[in-house]
């Protein structure tokens, strides 16, 4: 389903994700002061996959991320749910589904969808400046984008972009302990050259299935893996080996089992890293 991006008001997303970071990096500020000792750490574990909490014990990189833009009011989505589903599966891929919200009004009320989503992706047309904007829509790696059931395609974008960006992925390391969440990147690799990079946590549903009871896919029970409903920025990155200390609490989010962090040139360029953290 086609449908023709709406400029977004660059301004006001400026003042407001700078806010969110400006916020965010206070308390990293303040939580810093105190590295974990090694009483209270967890101890570390080989799978940056794990469900546990832990530490990896190497910088985690994935060689792809793709961004699904899926509606329930969509009947050509589906196929789209079912490939992400099979993306998850691997290792080497970090697959993430973003319900939108702009087809509530063809008659069901997409129960996953947020308005932030929604603007992520138009986000992402205004970047690209194709104006781009549709369902199931897949964003590779935050700079081609492809049918989302469309595999051949996909797997094309991954090679495509995975190749150019190879020697400009950023190191990530992402855990927990008791009460902290804790983020570490590397410097900047040779040849990178980036002004600034939103690191980015997502709190991820896992497993969600939903009855639809109304709309183009009424009667049908839909499967999705890895929902985002929101993308909370907790720093700013400038090429620079950096620690983020962040008090656990006030990001847990009720139902998620799984926690992303992403590092993104501006807020919706390119992936320059990103990691799992299990919870």
């Amino acid at each position: 389903m086609a449908m023709t991006a709406t400029k977004l008001n660059s301004l006001r997303n400026t003042r407001r994700y700078r806010v969110a970071i400006a916020a965010t990096i206070v308390i990293a500020a303040v939580t810093a002061l105190v590295r974990p000792s090694s009483a209270n750490a967890a101890e570390p574990v080989a799978n940056s996959q794990t469900t546990a909490v832990g530490i990896a014990n190497e910088p985690v990189t994935v060689s792809a991320v793709i961004e699904l833009f899926t509606s329930q009011g969509c009947s050509s989505c589906p196929p789209a749910d079912r490939l992400l589903q099979s993306y998850a599966k691997r290792q080497d891929v970090m697959a993430l589904s973003y319900p939108v919200d702009y087809w509530d009004y063809l008659g069901w009320k997409d129960t996953l969808a947020s308005e932030k989503n929604s603007e992520r992706q138009r986000g992402y047309a205004k970047t690209r400046g194709d104006g781009s904007v549709y369902t199931p829509q897949a964003v590779i790696n935050g700079v081609a984008h492809a049918v989302g059931s469309d595999r051949s395609e996909i797997e094309k974008q991954i090679a495509k972009t995975a190749l150019k960006f190879a020697a400009k992925r950023v190191p990530i390391r992402f855990w927990r302990t008791s009460n902290m969440i804790i983020v570490e990147t590397a410097s900047a690799p040779a040849g990178l050259q980036v002004k600034e990079a939103t690191i980015w946590l997502a709190p991820v549903r896992e497993e969600v299935e939903v009855e639809i009871e109304h709309g183009e896919n009424h009667g049908k029970s839909l499967k999705y893996c890895n929902v985002v409903h929101e993308l909370m920025p907790i720093g700013v990155w400038t090429g620079q080996a950096m620690r983020i200390q962040l008090a656990a609490r006030p990001f847990l989010r009720p139902g998620n089992t799984r926690y992303a962090v992403l590092m993104q040139e501006g807020t919706t360029g390119a992936i320059l890293g990103a990691a799992w953290m299990g919870w």
